[in-house]
């Protein structure tokens, strides 16, 4: 891995923010996307992008201070016969198509990886079988990039399963041909300290389908830069996410689908569990229509539930609409506690309530959790989901 930048270090001063939900337009407030990292000041914490992240939880990531290791973290690929996997250098023409960083952050993963991931499913190939990446920590300090290609009509699912212990920034690239079909099921099981900071860029084809499942329980801080666009018309972007936010853990999902082609549509739903002192949740869900982009049909919700004291929700959903020639636009957020109403009817039936808040936050989750398509991670997943109750409720 090569060493990032090294570019004076700024303030790391951020404020603390209560339970809120707003609808400040951040799209037009951030930097134009760059590869080169000299085009993002070092953030101090109270610009929009970055007034939530607590900076000096990032070690280094955001200001060049943080060098890479050869121990930072292990990339395996299992794929089924028919796709190819290829380690490629920093020249490969692939990197990069989906969508340049729009942070400082991605923009110094791209400057500093040394080899990318380039799996690419042939046109037509329709796999049986998931592909999966698993990306395992080892504990030292890594910048990666990845790219998952479909070429037109290709339809895969694949899997990215972060584990161990790392501080990681990265780029993530989907680049779907047109009438493809791809899911994506990105799965941040972190150790307790690990730091994980990644942008992820879809470019959708005519008439391809794209939808992302992004689960994230473990980790110090994550924070992760959804972006959907489309290449074509016809496009159609799901974006589903799951979170369980403990004690002390930053858990931050910064979501943007520009809709910069017509006739297209795009679905977001994001539900987040939190408990302990101190955790906190951000959820940002930008949707930009464009002028040129009529006919579009879009909508975003997030909701989260409060389990314990001490837990700090923070939600904005945005929506810019440059064209009065759409088919549907609209948002949603919600924060709140338990249902005493649902505890009741449960317990009125003779459920303990021990066992009646785990069905309820299992009810809470159950519609994300069908949407992964992969029995294994959904059994795993609901088993997490069941170790956080048992702490919760212990």
């Amino acid at each position: 891995m090569a060493e990032a930048q090294n570019i004076p270090v700024g303030s790391t001063t951020a404020g603390s923010i209560a339970v809120a939900a707003e609808s400040t337009v951040a799209t037009r407030m951030s930097a134009p996307p760059s590869f080169d990292v000299a085009d993002f000041p070092v953030p101090h914490g109270r610009e929009e992008e970055w007034r939530f992240t607590p900076l000096d939880r990032l070690r280094g990531l955001h200001d060049g201070t943080a060098t890479a290791t050869g121990e930072g973290v292990k990339v395996t690929v299992e794929a089924p016969e028919g796709v190819t996997v290829e380690t490629v250098g920093r020249d490969d023409a692939r990197l990069g198509r989906a969508g340049a960083p729009v942070d400082r952050v991605a923009a110094q993963a791209y400057s500093a990886f040394e080899q990318a991931s380039v799996v690419t499913v042939p046109k037509e190939t329709v796999l049986t079988e998931p592909i999966r990446i698993a990306v395992h920590g080892e504990g030292g300090t890594a910048y990666g990039q990845q790219v998952i290609e479909l070429g037109a009509f290709a339809e895969a699912l694949v899997v990215i399963d972060h584990t161990g212990d790392a501080v990681l920034a990265a780029n993530v690239d989907y680049v779907l041909g047109d009438g493809a079909k791809l899911t994506v099921v990105s799965v941040q099981d972190w150790d307790d300290k690990a730091v994980h900071v990644a942008q992820h860029n879809a470019l959708v084809g005519r008439d391809a389908s794209f939808k992302s499942v992004v689960v994230t329980f473990g980790g110090d801080l994550v924070r992760l830069h959804p972006r959907v666009a489309y290449a074509g018309t016809g496009g159609e972007a799901e974006l589903f996410g799951l979170y369980f936010t403990d004690a002390g853990q930053h858990q931050e999902h910064r979501l943007l689908v520009d809709h910069n082609v017509p006739h297209c549509t795009s679905n977001v739903v994001y539900k987040g569990a939190l408990q302990g002192d101190d955790a906190h949740a951000v959820w940002i869900g930008d949707v930009l229509i464009e002028a040129k982009a009529e006919g579009t049909d879009t909508y975003e919700m997030n909701r989260n539930l409060v389990l314990t004291d001490g837990a700090r929700v923070d939600s904005v959903p945005n929506l810019e609409i440059e064209t009065g020639e759409i088919v549907g636009a609209g948002h949603a957020s919600a924060t709140g506690r338990f249902d005493d109403e649902q505890l009741f009817y449960l317990m009125a039936r003779g459920i303990p309530e021990k066992d009646a808040r785990r069905l309820v936050v299992r009810g809470f989750f159950a519609e994300l959790v069908q949407q992964i398509g992969v029995p294994d991670i959904e059994e795993r997943l609901i088993a997490k989901i069941e170790e956080e109750l048992e702490a919760a409720v212990a």
